[in-house]
This record gives C-alpha cells, structure tokens and sequence, in this order.
C-alpha cells in the first residue's frame, strides 16, 4: 500500500514550466515528500521567475540547483543526501553553481550541511522562500547563506504559485502552513512551525483564476485543514487574544468550503490532511449542501487503540473517532474515508493491534497509507520513548495491516460497480494509451475506453461494470 502522504511516483522529479522572457539563468528544482512540498515548489519557482531564472530539467545547465526536501521518513533523507553528493561532482566541473536544500530538512540539518559535510552553498527553511533573492546574493559574493527561522505570519497569499508539472486539471491550494498538534512521533511543528492561515480572500482569487486557466479540480492543501482559522492574521494559539470583532467575522474551514464551493461551482473540490479532533460535522454538512465538494475524506487515525493514541498524543480516543465516522455518514451516506496507520510504536502490545484491526474493520476504508513506525530525530517519541518493538514484529504487524486494507478496499470498490459515477478524465491509463484514467467523487481511479471527442478535464458518466482492489472498470454511457 501507499506510503504517508507521499507519491513514491513522483519523488524526486524535476519540473520546467515555460521560458519567461530576458531571463538568463536557469534553475533545476527537484521535490521530495508531501503534496506541501510539491506545492510549496511552485511558490519558490514563482519567486524566482522574477529574479532571472528559468526552470530546466537539465542538471548540466543549471546555474542553480535546489531541493525541496522532506524529513518525515529516514528514506527520503537517505535519498536526497545521496542526490546531494552527486551534485558535489557536478559542482567541481561548475565551480559557480549554487546548491540549495529547502523545506523541512533545511531547518531539520541546517549546520550538517553547511559546515561538516559542506554539501550545499543554501539552506532555506519552508517560512523563508521570500528571502531567496537576498540569500542568492550572498552565495554570489561567495559566503553560506542560511535562513530557517520559522515564521507565524508567513502564508505567501500574495504569490501567485507558478503551476510545475502537473495535467493542467488538477492543483493545489495552500490554506493553512504549520502545526500546532505535537503528535509525539511526528516531525512536521519542528520543521514547519506553528499552524496559520491563509487570507480567505486570497484563497477564493487563486481558485478562480485556476478556474479561468482551465482547471476541473482544485485540492485545499494543509497539515490541518481542518483547523483552518482566520481572524486577521496572526496564528491560531492567539485566536483567544483576538477582538470581539475579529471573533465575529473569523471564518473557519467549514465557513471556507462554501466560500470556496460557492466561487467556483464548477470547480470540483476536495482537501487534504484533516485531523479528528478539528474536524467538525460542519464541514460534512457543506459536503452534502453542495455538488462540486467531493465525497472523500483522508482522516488519518494512527492507531486503533487508546493506549496508542494517548501515548501518540493525538487528542482523540477511538471512541471519538469511531463517533465521527458514524455521524459523517449519516449527513452524507456516500462518503468514502481513507486512513494513516502506524504500527509497532512504542511499547505497542498485540492487544493494541487487534484493536487496530478491528477499528479498520468498523470504519471499512477505502483505502490506506501504512508504515511501520520508525522514530525520527527531534521528535518527542525520540526523546522520551523507546522504539521497543523489534522489526521481524513490526514487520508482520504492518503486513497483517496491509493485507486486511486490501479486503477492505476491494470490498469497496464492489460497492461501486453496477452504478454510473460522474469520472473527471485526468489523463491517459499507464497500462493502456487506448484508455483514459480518472477519479471519482469518492476518489477512486477508474479506467476507461476513450471515444472520440473525450479530452483531459472533461467530466464523463461513466458506469462501472467490474473493479479491480485498487481500480474501478468502466465505459462511458452514450
């Protein structure tokens, strides 16, 4: 199954977005990690779009090479310190290029890099992609340049991300940076810092000029979407210190999903990562008012059991969760969830994973990010905790996980075969250039024949005759 949050398709991929004219220098940007940094890439190319640079997808012509990185599993770091010593030789050929590592293990490794393994010039933390100009301008004059200190302001409203990559259908937009949960085994408030929001107004002007350029879906994008507040500015901890007025005029995730639905009725829309402890039946409640919000939800649990989730510090029981599951598909009985799991944490007992099993059991998943926990440094389960459970066990807990989402998932995609769901096409199938791919309301990838007259960004009724675990079959209904 998928790994969290993360693409394993498009790791490391490099984006060039077309030429503006009169700039000179080119710049290589590879991402790693979450959907934030993907998104976030936009944001610095934009930036440096204005300041002479080109993207290219060629290292060799790069005068700039930067890597937005990711520190939420060992693996991807691995990758990217490996990516970075092969650009060490390119280095020696082009004494005046810049090497640059942003995003969460620029704040994570700051000195690592810069002085004992001397890797890069430039290390940019997520808050201060602003700052690259000024920074660029030291390295120029042959210093180090740093900058990672983590802002409670910083949201780039104001800038227009430059679309990378991408099917020219679907694209994100960033609501909320930052986290103030502290899950004790996650690394994200100490990389990202505190939670903030985004300026609703600038949220709704972006959703409508993707709407102009021609995208069908549009993804909310935070850490926590869920507990998206805005009031004014400023971050959410001070929301209690707010004025009477800002209180009655803030809006809140709910509040924004109509905003969003309302500016753009067209427009499908869904969001990603909620939180069950922010998550409020509000927002259900928009999903059923309105048509173009999709029918999917991604709630990660973590773990079936209290004991788990106390020492996770997750700040919601299994009860709690299982409460709001029931209640969501009460308002809207057509929702689909999928799930993060973590197994083997600390201290896990083999009740503790049956009690995982059966809370998937109950929820039935469409579908699900599982890994076996591995501690990451700076984390407070690093600090306080000891990773106790030996691999061989986290190893078998994880397939026993793995194996029951898939009957989980194949059991809900029977649910949608026999039914004509409405199909954005995103694209051609992998596996058959004859045949489109593309997802429903509640996210599932349906492949069909295509016929003539189709083309990427229309929405088709298709009926679903057969499915796969991960994949609904289908033919366009004439």
């Amino acid at each position: 199954m998928q790994e969290k949050y993360i693409d394993e398709t498009k790791q490391g991929e490099a984006f060039a977005i077309a030429e503006k004219d009169g700039n000179s220098k080119k710049l290589f940007l590879e991402s790693y990690g979450c959907q934030m940094n993907f998104s976030d890439s936009e944001i610095v190319a934009s930036i440096l779009n204005e300041q002479g640079y080109n993207t290219t997808l060629k290292v060799e012509e790069a005068d700039l090479i930067l890597l937005n990185t990711c520190s939420i599993r060992e693996k991807a770091e691995q990758t990217v310190r490996m990516r970075l010593s092969q650009f060490k030789n390119l280095k020696k050929e082009k004494p005046n290029m810049t090497v640059g590592v942003l995003g969460c293990m620029a704040e994570r490794l700051k000195t690592k890099f810069l002085e004992e393994e001397q890797l890069v010039d430039l290390v940019v933390g997520p808050d201060a992609y602003r700052d690259l100009p000024n920074l660029l301008k030291e390295t120029e004059d042959g210093r180090d340049a740093i900058n990672v200190i983590l802002s409670k302001e910083e949201t780039y409203a104001d800038i227009n991300p430059v679309r990378l990559g991408g099917n020219g259908v679907t694209a994100y937009v960033t609501i909320t940076r930052g986290c103030d949960n502290m899950c004790t085994f996650c690394v994200v408030p100490f990389t990202r810092g505190r939670e903030r929001s985004r300026d609703p107004h600038s949220i709704l002007e972006e959703c409508k000029g993707l709407w102009e350029n021609g995208y069908k879906e549009i993804t909310l994008l935070g850490q926590n979407v869920d507990s998206y507040l805005w009031y004014g500015g400023g971050p959410k901890k001070d929301f209690i210190k707010a004025s009477e007025m800002q209180k009655a005029t803030a809006v809140n995730f709910a509040q924004l999903l109509d905003l969003v639905a309302k500016a753009v009725p067209q427009m499908r829309i869904r969001f990603s990562t909620s939180n069950p402890q922010d998550m409020s039946l509000d927002v259900f409640r928009m999903m059923a008012k309105h048509d173009n919000i999709c029918k999917y939800v991604h709630l990660p649990v973590q773990s079936g059991s209290n004991n788990m989730l106390e020492a996770m510090n997750r700040q919601h029981t299994r009860e709690e969760y299982l409460d709001l599951i029931k209640k969501a598909k009460e308002i809207v009985p057509e929702v689909a969830f999928s799930q993060d799991m973590i197994v083997g944490f600390c201290n896990e007992t083999e009740e503790d994973h049956q009690d995982t099993l059966s809370l998937m059991r109950e929820v039935e998943y469409d579908y699900g990010y599982m890994f076996a926990y591995s501690e990451r440094p700076g984390t407070p389960a690093h600090k306080k905790m000891e990773d106790n459970i030996p691999a061989d066990i986290k190893q078998r807990r994880l397939a026993e996980v793995i194996a029951l989402q898939g009957e989980l998932s194949r059991k809900r995609m029977k649910s949608y075969v026999g039914r004509v769901h409405q199909i954005l096409i995103e694209g051609t199938s992998k596996k058959n250039e004859n045949q489109w791919k593309g997802r429903n309301s509640q996210n599932a990838v349906c492949v069909f024949d295509k016929l003539e007259g189709q083309k990427i960004g229309d929405i088709v009724d298709v009926f679903v005759f057969d499915n796969t675990q991960g994949t609904l079959l289908g033919e366009t209904v004439k």
